[in-house]
Order: C-alpha cells, then sequence, then structure tokens
C-alpha cells in the first residue's frame, strides 16, 4: 500500500537561550557586564535545526539495534498508521526478527489474533472473535494493512491491553473491590509514585464533564492497569525472545515523555528503546520523545454507511432500528423505525459487529441488498428485502 515518507527530527534540537551574551575581549578576556533591567522580560526561545531533517530511510537505519520500538498514534489519524505500517515493513526487509504488540485486542483473545495471523481463520471470523467492533469500534480499515502484512510475513502480533471487563470495574470500585480471582489476572507491579504522571492523568480528568468526574483515585487505577498491563505483556515477549525486535502501536497518550508504558515495560526489561510521535502540533520538546514524525494528512477513503441508528441491546432477531441518519440511503429505499436487519448484502445479521463486517468492503454509492423483519399488525412477522444506495 503506498504511504508518505515522512521527515523526522533526529537528535536533540538545538537550544538557543534569550540571555545576554558575554563580550568577548581580546585584551583583557571575556568581561562580564551586569544585567540592563529594561522592563521587557526575557524569553527562553527552542530553535530547530532545519538542516538535522532527514527521512524514514535514515530514521529505520537508526532503529536497527533497539529491542522495542514504541510508535504513537492518534487512533483515527490514517497517516500515523502508514507511518507505523512503513516502521514495520521497513525493519522487516531489514532482517529484523519482528512481533507487534498492539493496544487495540486484548489479552483474552490473544489465542484468536495467533489464528488469523497463522492463516486459520479468515478475516470476518478474526473481526468476530476478537470482538473488535464491540470492544475498540475504530475503523477496522485503519489497522487493515498491518495486520494484513503480518498475516503475509507470519509476524506475530501481540494482544496488549487488558480485559477492559477488568478496567471498567476498577473505575467503578477500585483495584480493592476486585475479586481475589480478578486481581490474577493484573500486574502485580503497580508503580505509583511518578508525580509527573498523576499530574497528567489529573488534568485529563478534568477536562471530563462534571457528571462523569465521580473518582479520581479510581480514574487513575484505570490509567495505571492500562500502562502496567500493557507494558507486562509486552515485557514477556522480551523475556521469551531475547533476539525479537517489539513495536509497539499505541496511542500518543501513552508513550509521551515515557511516562505511561514506557517507563514500566523497561522496569522490567531494560533494553534499548525508542519512541516515535508524530510532531504535528507539538512543542519540538526532546523530552517527549527520541523522534518526531512529520507526515502529510492522509484521509481514508469514506466507506458506505446504511445510514441507520441501531439499538443493539434489545433482543430478537437481528438488530433493530430504532432512527435514521440525515440522508439515509435505508429510509430513502423503504426501511422503518422498529424493523430488525437480518441480512446485509447476503451475510447474516445477528448483531451490531456483523453489520460493520458486511460493510468493511463497501463504498459510497454502491448498492447493496438488506433484508428486514417487520412487526405486522396482524399475522406474523413478514420478512422484506430493500435495495439501499449506501452514503
Amino acid at each position: 500500500m503506498p504511504h508518505p515518507s515522512p521527515s523526522i527530527l533526529t537528535g536533540a534540537p538545538l537550544l538557543l537561550f534569550g540571555t545576554l551574551a558575554l563580550a568577548q575581549s581580546a585584551a583583557t578576556g571575556p568581561v562580564a557586564h551586569p544585567p540592563v533591567s529594561t522592563g521587557i522580560p526575557h524569553t527562553e526561545s527552542r530553535v530547530l535545526d532545519l538542516s538535522s531533517l532527514t527521512n524514514m530511510e535514515a530514521l529505520l537505519d537508526r532503529l536497527t539495534d533497539r529491542r522495542v520500538i514504541f510508535v504513537g498514534e492518534s487512533h483515527d489519524r490514517y497517516e500515523d498508521h502508514l507511518n507505523q505500517l512503513a516502521v514495520i515493513q521497513g525493519l522487516h526487509a531489514r532482517g529484523r526478527r519482528l512481533a507487534i504488540g498492539m493496544e487495540f485486542f486484548q489479552q483474552p483473545f490473544q489465542a484468536d489474533l495467533d489464528a488469523y495471523i497463522a492463516g486459520t481463520i479468515p478475516e470476518a471470523e478474526f473481526l468476530r472473535r476478537t470482538q473488535y467492533f464491540d470492544r475498540w469500534r475504530y475503523d477496522y480499515r485503519l489497522y487493515r494493512p498491518i495486520l494484513q502484512f503480518a498475516r503475509e510475513q507470519r509476524i506475530p502480533v501481540i494482544a496488549l491491553n487488558l480485559a477492559s471487563e477488568l478496567t471498567a470495574k476498577v473505575g467503578d470500585v477500585g483495584i480493592a473491590g476486585l475479586t481475589e480471582e480478578e486481581r490474577a489476572r493484573i500486574p502485580t507491579e503497580i508503580d505509583r509514585d511518578d508525580p509527573a504522571y498523576r499530574q497528567r492523568v489529573e488534568s485529563v480528568f478534568k477536562l471530563h464533564p462534571a457528571e462523569q468526574q465521580r473518582d479520581l483515585e479510581h480514574f487513575l487505577e484505570v490509567q495505571l492497569l492500562w500502562d502496567e498491563g500493557m507494558a507486562e505483556r509486552a515485557a514477556r515477549v522480551l523475556a521469551d525472545d531475547s533476539e525479537c525486535t517489539l513495536i509497539v502501536l499505541a496511542g500518543s497518550g501513552h508513550l509521551e515523555y515515557g511516562q505511561g508504558i514506557p517507563q514500566r515495560l523497561l522496569r522490567r526489561q531494560p533494553v534499548p528503546s525508542a519512541i516515535l510521535l508524530n510532531g504535528a502540533n507539538r512543542s519540538p520538546d526532546p523530552g517527549a520523545a527520541d523522534f518526531f514524525l512529520y507526515p502529510q494528512p492522509v484521509e481514508l477513503p469514506s466507506g458506505g454507511l446504511l445510514g441507520v441508528m441501531l439499538d443493539n441491546e434489545t433482543s430478537g432477531n437481528g438488530v433493530l432500528v430504532k432512527g435514521f441518519g440525515d440522508e439515509s440511503g435505508a429510509k430513502i429505499a423503504g426501511l422503518a423505525e422498529g424493523d430488525r436487519i437480518v441480512r446485509v448484502g447476503g451475510a447474516p445479521i445477528a448483531n451490531y459487529a456483523d453489520i460493520r463486517i458486511a460493510l468493511v468492503d463497501s463504498q459510497p454509492g454502491q448498492t447493496l441488498p438488506v433484508e428486514i423483519e417487520r412487526k405486522r399488525l396482524i399475522g406474523g412477522d413478514e420478512r422484506l428485502t430493500f435495495l439501499v444506495e449506501l452514503h
């Protein structure tokens, strides 16, 4: 798949500070001048030396001796995922034996990931088994090229994240409220002693609406579990294979300044590492990452949509239609609120994920048959099929 060739910032940026220079005298040597009070505040300016900008190939050459490489992302930014793919492909081409750790899959589904990478189950079954559309929900096509390349090359993909049932319960009752069986599934080592980490979590907590601000300590514990859980799982990969290079793909908030996953992984496995982040709209702070990437924005092509709002909680056949979006192709075709979608394009529908899977390769303007089950005032339910133009 074509991808941009981003430039990167290599090394630490040159820092120039707005202080008075020392005058040099050839005859007397350095002479210190007292500061002159002008009433104008001094500013500390950082200067980025553009002559140090290079490209992806140069970056990959510098990464070949790292055991773990953290590549951050904004989850819905396609160019970030293309950069992740470029790093994976580049290091694979350089002969590194790789494993890919992904935030987006949860540890209980590792066997299903293994089956997909081994080629023993098709993509649709892999998405169902890992419950991707229920547990992550970002457009799967953002990650698809990475997973397809891993499958083609038989590169192990590691489910890093803890089960969402655990973190959700900790959000409600804290770690102290877990059962013994649940405690056995979380890391035994949890470092709470980084004040900068706590300060960052508190600042995120305060951004939530007031009605969602329940318990700061429970919120902090959820963040700690995410980061410690992913770090522990990644550290086991490195411990089990001393020749493996692990590429960790995760949201930038889990990686920047090393506070989330990196320092917790390196506490367990002190190995050479590097953090790569998208540098757009970010101050060039050398403490945030080892390398900043500056890709051109790339839009994921639009997928086809039915234009329906679904109720996935109500029991019954298929999935209940509870409303429609603007200019809904389904509504124009004749679907109505209360209908239950039971088939899309020939694929049987049992839940929300089935609809997402049925539409994963669809495009706007495409027409698909949609079969529904509709209640009648008299008699049993009826089955109807409509041709829906996707928007």
